[in-house]
């Protein structure tokens, strides 16, 4: 004998519940199927036509069944989406970028050629990204599921962040004029008395063959950049046209520097030598010194080129 429409759309119900609840569960559909297709048939509509309708508005039975069950149908609902959404931000600004700096490091280290490394820095970022994303979201699946509650904390208004001001931006641009003077005075320091004492010698770090051109070059950057900060300072935000000068000069800092790096130009040949052949350092070990340095470089030029690029979407949602 071919079941009903409402037993099938019954025994959909019941057959996802917890078997304690089924039999009431069962009973209580009976009834209010029952009297809702009778309710229809009063006013003269067809028996089939009736419970055909019934069901239909009553929708989805795994959604009814979900209902009786308390179950959620989301992955991670409103109690807990903010929370998983700003851990999952801030995993992914912090590990992916320090998972490909260690892999780019390592492969740059052991010798490997340039392609074989961006190769390996954009694999690994993105599995990085994935698997955050997996095991962050793995984990509030289970707070959802298992109803918890107490192990995020409630939201008051102690949590409520301060309002930015432009005491900030001030405080970038004393910065910024702090360090230009510094970095002259270093600069200068460097090529007419050195910066390093060995042997009772003082010793210039920079390669002095970097005067004028390069060294004229590398203070018309610092300017620049200190230009830009009190401009940025002034206009009271950051901007596009902020970002996009912060980023030029970031590139041209950092390219210039890991190219005279790379050709042995940066730093003194006569430092170098006194500083780490003399004393048994081996030539792998200086690549190694210089891979290092180059990766600093770079990785303070990112730094850079992205902070800039954060604070003018910070300012432009304000």
């Amino acid at each position: 004998m071919n079941a009903t429409l409402t037993q099938r759309y019954i025994d959909a119900v019941v057959r996802s519940l917890p078997p304690a609840s089924r039999d009431d569960v069962q009973a209580e559909l009976e009834v209010s199927i029952a009297d809702a297709i009778e309710a229809r048939t009063a006013t003269g509509e067809a028996a089939d036509v009736s419970e055909r309708e019934v069901l239909t508005n009553l929708g989805d039975p795994g959604i009814l069944a979900a209902g009786y069950a308390d179950r959620p149908l989301h992955l991670v609902g409103p109690r807990f989406y903010l929370t998983w959404l700003r851990l999952l931000r801030l995993l992914w600004a912090i590990i992916p970028p320090v998972a490909m700096c260690g892999v780019a490091l390592g492969k740059a280290l052991s010798g490997a050629p340039i392609g074989d490394i961006f190769g390996s820095v954009i694999s690994v970022g993105l599995a990085v990204v994935i698997h955050v994303a997996f095991w962050v979201t793995l984990v509030f699946v289970i707070l959802e599921r298992t109803g918890s509650a107490s192990t995020i904390a409630e939201w008051s208004v102690d949590r409520l962040p301060e309002i930015r001001t432009r005491g900030a931006v001030r405080a970038d641009m004393i910065a910024a004029i702090v360090l230009l003077a510094v970095g002259v005075v270093v600069l200068f320091w460097d090529r007419f008395r050195g910066l390093v004492i060995i042997d009772d010698r003082s010793l210039p770090v920079l390669n002095p063959e970097l005067w004028p051109w390069w060294i004229t070059g590398l203070l018309v950057l610092m300017v620049a950049k200190s230009a830009l900060v009190i401009a940025v300072y002034f206009s009271g935000r950051w901007s596009a046209i902020f970002a996009t000068a912060n980023t030029a000069l970031a590139l041209v800092f950092a390219t210039s520097a890991v190219g005279l790096l790379t050709v042995g130009q940066l730093l003194n040949p006569e430092f170098i030598t006194i500083a780490f052949t003399n004393n048994g350092v081996n030539s792998d070990t200086t690549r190694i010194l210089a891979v290092i340095l180059g990766a600093g470089i770079i990785g303070f030029g990112v730094w850079d080129i992205i902070d800039g690029w954060l604070k003018t979407i910070r300012d432009n949602r304000r």
